[in-house]
């Protein structure tokens, strides 16, 4: 599987603004994470997941998500593609990062917030989490 946009939407009218993603399933949803970076260090990064499919959707300001296809989960390439995605509240979409990426979380603005669906259950966290340093991959070029 690759990773994806899924695309929503906006409505509104005179009582106000409805944002949707209609196409987003909430079938395999374990559990759900609101991420506000600090002014000081606007970028998380990087976490991989061998397992768990990540679903990002901005519900204020805006980020960048970054992320790459890790090759070998002890010792993977440096030289990986990264692949960025941005993502605003004034988008309706939702990213979705399949099992088998690692990813990078930049706000953009000042107190932007990110919510992210998860697929594992919080039972299996530690067998799927693997953490690497904040500049394995340098996003910035």
């Amino acid at each position: 599987m690759m990773p994806k946009i899924i695309q929503g939407g906006n409505f509104s009218d005179h009582r106000g603004t409805i944002s949707y993603v209609n196409d987003f399933s909430f079938q395999d949803i374990e559990r759900f994470y609101i991420i506000s970076n600090s002014q000081e260090n606007p970028i998380r990064a990087w976490q991989g997941h061998k397992l768990d499919s990540k679903n990002f959707y901005c519900l204020k300001g805006s980020f960048k998500i970054h992320f790459v296809k890790v090759d070998d989960w002890d010792n993977p390439s440096k030289d990986l593609l990264i692949e960025t995605i941005f993502v605003s509240e004034s988008e309706s979409k939702i990213v979705h990062i399949p099992a088998g990426y690692a990813n990078a979380i930049e706000s953009i603005q000042e107190n932007s917030k990110l919510i992210s669906f998860s697929t594992l259950p919080l039972t299996k966290v530690k067998e799927d989490d693997v953490r690497f340093p904040f500049d394995y991959w340098n996003i910035n070029g």
